[in-house]
């Protein structure tokens, strides 16, 4: 990323132009993402009629496939050499050719069998890896905007304020309204297909706003070395804590896959109103915006170990209450919103806290191995999301096999016991995992980080070199990496 006067320095403030419209690009990005995650499984298996457990192993071979293609794309951005830097060129070639797959997805092609299957396959495939394309390069920017923790907090956060409420507020909250008031009801595919359009447009114009504000010269101070693929696992084997930050986002996301997936079913089966959905995601979409809101505040006095252990609590006990909810009381509007609103304000600050989190991992990459992998790193994120994703879908399309589920029937008690207990159960044991990986194995604490900052600053400005490091008062000291750096500078 090359330096215009408006450009932040690395341990500088944020324009406002640049941060507020790069994070106005997520509310379009997560629409289309919150489309996909909310309404594909069911739009497959009740609208145009694909037989769930064909649907079950098509997510998750799709998911699993696309999963570990971000590995490739991140290798790729880490090796992009433009004039308008590694990230815009991606964020606009992603973006427009999967707005035009993502209309093709919702489209009704009156397609049955073999035919129907293949079309299915073809375009939730090329979804995900066009996704790819433009969301890898996106989150990849925050660790360039700056390392100054107070504002990697509040960068960290806007986007993730605008996302939810394009993803869970917009899509979960009302999507089934919109679907139902642009086709006529939610049964008829004409309502999807509109939705989708008008989405697709959204994502354009969001991420085009983005595109035009974002600074798009390259910083020739920052080190830079060409990726292979094989490097990826070398730089995954020794950022010890990129291992750990992945380790307890991939337990955290199977906790969030398995509601989002799994939402819609639960309500509409296990409660007995599908618009009840729309009661647990509007207030639990507004109080996940609210628990980011909050987050960096929260993360200054209580500390981001007390930020990330509210992240999971919360929500394990809101599905524990949402669970006795379903059993007791599966029609109370009230008790269903309250539940979504503790899940969510959690979700909120854990959104906070893993945003934060891997651009920690970015700079103590640089501090440890003396390159900046932005690419790669959060091409890990994208690959948990899918890859959980792909987990829970197959899950999902099992248990609604195994259990004869019927489309539009009264379901089995087996049936509306796997839904619930993917729902509520799966979930909170998930959470609560991830805290125990963070409390034991992870260490980019505010010292650490402030001895990581000191050192990879003084670098890039000459002060010392990758034999040195500072410590968090800024005095000079061998490098604990030493071997590390002999070993790359022998080859």
């Amino acid at each position: 990323m090359k330096q215009t006067s408006s450009q932040p320095r690395l341990d500088g403030k944020i324009p406002g132009r640049i941060k507020y419209t790069f994070a106005f690009g997520a509310l379009g990005k997560d629409m289309i993402y919150g489309m996909i995650a909310t309404f594909s499984m069911i739009y497959f298996t009740d609208i145009i009629k694909v037989n769930p457990v064909f649907i079950g192993v098509m997510f998750f071979v799709a998911k699993l496939w696309d999963a570990f293609n971000d590995l490739f794309m991140g290798m790729i951005v880490d090796n992009t050499r433009s004039r308008w830097g590694k990230f815009i060129p991606w964020l606009v070639i992603g973006t427009l050719v999967n707005s035009i797959i993502f209309v093709v997805l919702f489209t009704d092609f009156h397609l049955n069998g073999v035919g129907l299957c293949v079309f299915a396959t073809a375009a939730y495939i090329l979804w995900g890896m066009t996704y790819t394309i433009m969301d890898i390069p996106y989150w990849s920017i925050i660790p360039n905007l700056t390392s100054n923790p107070e504002e990697r907090e509040k960068v960290s956060v806007l986007p993730r304020i605008f996302a939810s409420i394009g993803q869970s507020l917009v899509i979960a909250g009302f999507g089934v309204q919109i679907i139902e008031a642009l086709g006529g009801g939610t049964t008829n595919q004409a309502g999807y297909h509109r939705f989708a359009i008008i989405i697709a447009i959204v994502f354009i114009l969001t991420i085009g706003i983005t595109v035009i504000n974002l600074p798009k010269k390259r910083d020739d101070s920052v080190p830079e070395k060409k990726v292979k693929f094989k490097d990826i696992f070398s730089i995954i084997g020794k950022n010890d804590q990129l291992r750990w930050a992945v380790t307890l986002i991939f337990l955290y996301n199977i906790g969030i896959q398995c509601i989002m997936g799994v939402a819609t079913y639960y309500f509409k089966y296990v409660c007995g109103n599908a618009g009840m959905m729309s009661s647990f995601m509007i207030s639990a979409s507004i109080a996940e915006v609210v628990g980011l809101i909050v987050f960096p505040k929260v993360a200054k006095f209580l500390s981001r170990k007390t930020s990330f252990l509210l992240a999971c609590l919360l929500p394990a006990f809101g599905l524990v209450m949402l669970l006795l909810v379903g059993i007791f009381a599966p029609h109370n509007v009230v008790l269903t919103s309250i539940s979504g609103v503790i899940v969510k304000l959690g979700t909120g600050l854990e959104l906070g806290c893993a945003t934060v989190f891997l651009a920690d991992v970015v700079d103590y990459g640089e501090f440890k191995l003396g390159t900046r992998n932005e690419g790669v790193v959060f091409s890990l994120q994208t690959l948990i999301v899918k890859f959980t994703a792909a987990l829970t879908a197959l899950g999902i399309g099992a248990a609604l096999g195994s259990t004869q589920y019927i489309p539009g029937q009264e379901q089995s008690f087996a049936t509306v016991a796997s839904i619930s207990t993917l729902m509520c159960i799966v979930p909170a044991v998930c959470m609560l995992i991830a805290y125990v990986v963070y409390r034991k194995k992870y260490k980019l604490n505010d010292g650490m980080m402030k001895k990581v900052i000191n050192t990879i600053s003084a670098r890039r400005e000459g002060k010392i070199d990758m034999t040195q490091q500072l410590d968090e008062s800024g005095n000079t000291e061998p490098s604990m990496f030493l071997p590390t750096v002999a070993e790359k500078a022998g080859k």
